[in-house]
């Protein structure tokens, strides 16, 4: 598993250091760590921040496996134990895109104490009102699909034409829903996805094997104070099943006048939406670790 690691080298005098920032790319048939690029570059002088590359993408393992969630999930866990090692236990925050939202959501509902907040950019599970409940840790898999691809000229024929750099490049359009993408990440998503072993992860992502069918129950689960964001304009931003986490306490919701990559399209607004949820999270704590502390000592006169 491959990830990209920075930090500054000192903190100003007095300033109380952030936790690491963990930072997850979505999934597609060109993703990598530079979907997170944006935030890495900012963060990367403010605090730790560690950016993944998951199974099957980037420079991480490319072998042909079944990629699934419980894949994705348990390469988080790992990730965020190696985080553990070098800054002791602290609990981080950690910022996912797309579907790997899921994927981040379920690694927090199984060990919360390893997480102060969750940001979810684009999440998937909210398109419709129809809610993902099924049996823990099933999948969305379209079986019938799956089989066909299996068969590897069809599979690897399905790849090249989703892999083509004017295929991606349409595709982020999409994303952007403007013409104005960046340049940089389609450069960058031309490269990774010609690379040997591409297309394994990809297809099982075709299929919607790594779809979530309890993704629903897992939002739901969650604790911790969660941020999420989406934008309005192009594919990607249709979100009618929001409105059942909308009245959780514990979740926060910005919406930018964007595509599904606000953090690329209105960097510096985002960031700064970003860090007010961040702010305003540590001021509800300190507030309840006063009442605490004022309760004890009033019990104690």
């Amino acid at each position: 598993m491959s990830y990209y690691t920075a930090g500054p080298d000192s903190l100003v005098d007095g300033a109380e250091a952030d936790p690491p920032l963990l930072l997850i790319h979505c999934v597609s048939a060109a993703a990598s760590a530079y979907e997170m690029k944006p935030l890495y570059e900012y963060f990367r002088t403010r605090r730790p921040v560690y950016a993944i590359d998951l199974p099957g993408f980037g420079f991480s393992e490319r072998d042909d496996v079944e990629y699934s969630p419980r894949i994705m999930t348990n390469a988080i866990h790992v990730l965020v134990a190696e985080i553990a090692s070098r800054h002791g236990a602290v609990q981080i925050d950690a910022m996912a895109l797309s579907l790997s939202s899921e994927f981040l959501a379920r690694a927090a509902a199984e060990a919360p104490k390893a997480f102060r907040s969750l940001g979810l950019i684009s999440p998937t599970g909210f398109e419709t009102e129809h809610r993902h409940d099924d049996r823990p840790e099933s999948s969305r898999e379209l079986k019938f699909v799956s089989w066909l691809l299996s068969f590897r000229p069809l599979g690897q024929a399905l790849f090249i034409a989703l892999s083509r750099p004017r295929t991606i490049r349409y595709f982020l359009e999409r994303t952007w829903g403007s013409r104005q993408i960046d340049e940089g990440l389609w450069r960058y998503s031309t490269f990774t996805a010609a690379q040997p072993g591409a297309r394994y992860a990809p297809l099982r992502f075709v299929t919607l094997a790594l779809f979530s069918a309890d993704i629903s129950c897992v939002y739901e689960a969650l604790q911790l104070p969660v941020w999420m964001s989406h934008g309005v304009r192009g594919d990607f931003t249709v979100y009618r099943g929001e409105k059942p986490i909308e009245k959780r306490r514990n979740w926060h919701i910005s919406v930018f006048h964007t595509g599904a990559m606000p953090h690329f399209e209105m960097r510096q607004h985002f960031i700064s939406a970003y860090k007010l949820f961040l702010r305003q999270h540590a001021l509800r704590v300190r507030s309840v670790q006063l009442t605490q502390t004022e309760a004890l000592r009033t019990a104690h006169r």
